[in-house]
């Protein structure tokens, strides 16, 4: 009689008592692995943090990566570190790796698929960056699209035309296309072409020209300018003025020095021919017999 309050304790006690060693065993089982996986994490998460900043501090220092470019690289490495510390932690309790690797595998190729146009206009913006054919303020035409450079964003890069209108250009279409920089070179040619008569005098026509550009304080003296004869035409003798400027002033410059060559050969009797029809006399009869 006795022992029938122990054995009924007994029984109340035994489910909590096998739990209880069932939970010590777990313990014991995983604290290694717990332990493991924290360390992991800690190491992982530092790891990341100064891998990004490395990442960068090292594109930082070269002058040909743009900015957007930097900050894309050290997140992308940061969270790719962060990422592979995960698959570890779950490696460390057992969890079949390889599965999740080949799932992230298939997950990313359908997410690849699906927006392959916006990873190609990423990619491009990218390289577009990382080459840098044209900067932000450059006046470029790539491939017909032209303006001047306002921002150059992952997805797309915005322009501003000359005639004040705004264009937002896909970056797979800039880099595909051959890209022409107007701003990127400190210097620009331009060569003023004007038909002048036969009759009409070649040296006193270049020697105005020459006075045009010795003038001129936006025309370099180095290279020098030159004038010369560079086609004889059918109606009029071209001659060439060639002369360097800085890109800044090459639009301005070169429609100036076309007006005052007008009015230079105006005042120095030099005539600038310009296409005639002549008509025949009997031509003209046929017509007049029309009208009446």
């Amino acid at each position: 009689m006795e022992n029938e309050p122990t054995s009924g304790l007994a029984q109340v006690l035994g489910p909590w008592a096998s739990a209880f060693e069932g939970l010590q065993a777990l313990i014991v089982t995983y604290a290694f692995s717990v332990i493991g996986a924290i360390l992991i994490l800690i190491v992982g998460w530092i790891v990341s943090r100064v891998l990004g900043n490395w990442v960068k501090g090292a594109l930082k220092r070269s002058s040909r990566i743009d900015p957007t470019v930097t900050g894309f690289f050290s997140v992308f490495v940061r969270y790719a570190v962060l990422l592979v510390v995960v698959i570890m932690v779950l490696g460390q309790f057992g969890v079949q790796t390889a599965s999740i690797i080949t799932a992230l595998g298939a997950a990313g190729l359908a997410i690849g698929l699906a927006l392959q146009g916006t990873l190609q206009n990423i990619a491009a913006g990218i390289m577009l960056m990382v080459l840098r054919p044209f900067r932000v303020g450059e006046y470029i035409d790539a491939g017909g699209i032209t303006g001047t450079v306002e921002e150059i964003g992952l997805f797309a890069t915005e322009l501003k035309t000359l005639d004040g209108l705004y264009r937002m250009a896909p970056n797979s279409e800039l880099w595909n296309v051959e890209v022409t920089n107007y701003s990127r070179l400190s210097e620009r040619r331009y060569d003023l072409v004007v038909g002048i008569g036969y009759e009409d005098d070649i040296e006193k026509a270049q020697s105005v020209l020459m006075d045009l550009a010795r003038s001129d304080e936006r025309v370099l003296s180095e290279p020098a300018p030159w004038a010369y004869v560079s086609e004889l035409g059918d109606s009029a003798v071209s001659v060439t003025l060639r002369y360097w400027t800085k890109s800044s002033d090459w639009w301005i410059t070169s429609r100036e020095m076309t007006k005052a060559a007008k009015i230079a050969f105006d005042e120095n009797g030099i005539s600038i021919p310009f296409p005639q029809v002549t008509y025949s006399g009997s031509l003209q009869v046929e017509k007049e017999t029309e009208n009446a």
